[in-house]
């Protein structure tokens, strides 16, 4: 049993730890791009120089079709060598990565085939991945669903231990994540023409929290002592 005025480091201190989960679903705002082109020539510098022209093509299609500058970032550039059987270098390849972030996923198709077009036989897209950026209300949500299944929890084991259950003295949350869409993104192999957009299906993405809360196990009553 617990005495009065006990606190966090008395060794008579008894309590109740558990861990509630709330999840909540919602739909994606945001759609970021995984661009890139890729190029080969005999040499370093002219697979290097086809490779710039085409990205520089591929990044200024799309600041001209209303993509923020700030949300254009080169990534993974690599530059590797090609070989015949007999190991000889017969010339060099050139990938250079170009993430794209669309806040308006009503334009997102176009923006995407605008910028694939852009690039010509260079460019790639090696997938897209959805986010909600709004996302207060939701994560407030999750919150409110996790500590209550928490609250159930600790009160089925209070009743079970035959104690009531007392002040919370400890909360955190380890967790705060995001799944997949519920529906997966589809995209098309190729394009036949400009007038093509890749299509798009946001679907649902689910936003979990876990939290961990400690609660204060009272002393026992005289009626739960009788009934356990």
């Amino acid at each position: 049993m617990g005495r009065s005025g006990a606190s966090a480091s008395d060794p008579a201190w008894e309590s109740v730890l558990v861990t509630g989960t709330g999840a909540v679903f919602g739909e994606p705002d945001t759609l970021t791009a995984d661009l890139a082109v890729d190029t080969t020539a005999a040499t370093v510098g002219a697979a290097l120089e086809q490779a710039v022209k085409a990205a520089t093509r591929m990044r200024d299609a799309l600041v001209r079709a209303g993509v923020a500058r700030a949300d254009l970032q080169t990534a993974n550039v690599s530059v590797t060598s090609t070989t015949d059987d007999a190991g000889k270098v017969t010339g060099y390849n050139v990938n250079q990565g170009l993430t794209a972030t669309i806040r308006d996923l009503s334009k997102a198709g176009a923006l995407m085939t605008v910028a694939i077009t852009a690039g010509g036989d260079a460019a790639r897209l090696n997938g897209v991945s959805f986010a909600i950026e709004e996302n207060t209300a939701l994560i407030a949500e999750a919150r409110k669903k996790a500590f209550a299944d928490a609250r159930a929890k600790a009160e089925l084991y209070a009743r079970e231990a035959g104690r009531p259950l007392g002040r919370v003295v400890k909360i955190s949350e380890p967790t705060l994540g995001y799944e997949e869409p519920v529906q997966r993104d589809k995209m098309m192999a190729s394009l036949g023409s400009a007038d093509m957009s890749v299509p798009i299906e946001p679907g649902r993405q689910r936003l979990s929290v876990t939290v961990t809360v400690e609660w204060i196990l009272a002393p026992a009553t005289g009626k739960a002592m009788l009934t356990h």
